[in-house]
């Protein structure tokens, strides 16, 4: 499976940017930043992190890859993937 990354950076609450990429299936209606965007709320509300001020500048489409066999899992799960880059704890 193809998987298309979106680098990611947000800046938490404390003021330290988080950074990670999200990855979700090579298709064009995942690669509208609405979707994505959602997707990256979804994941800031499981940490716990406010997404109030999230903006598509944010979240910037970057490449399309082959995806491993467990983050393909994870996009068949639940749609999308995570890599934790920084300040992401």
């Amino acid at each position: 499976m193809n998987i298309a990354v979106f680098d990611t950076y947000v800046l938490r609450p404390d003021g330290r940017q988080m950074h990670f990429d999200i990855l979700v299936r090579d298709r064009p209606d995942d690669k509208e930043q609405g979707v994505v965007l959602a997707h990256v709320r979804r994941y800031l509300a499981a940490k716990g992190m406010p997404a109030d001020n999230l903006a598509a500048s944010e979240c910037r489409f970057c490449h399309i890859e082959s995806a491993s066999p467990s983050v393909e899992a994870e996009i068949e799960d639940v749609g999308f993937a995570i890599i934790e880059l920084k300040h992401c704890d």
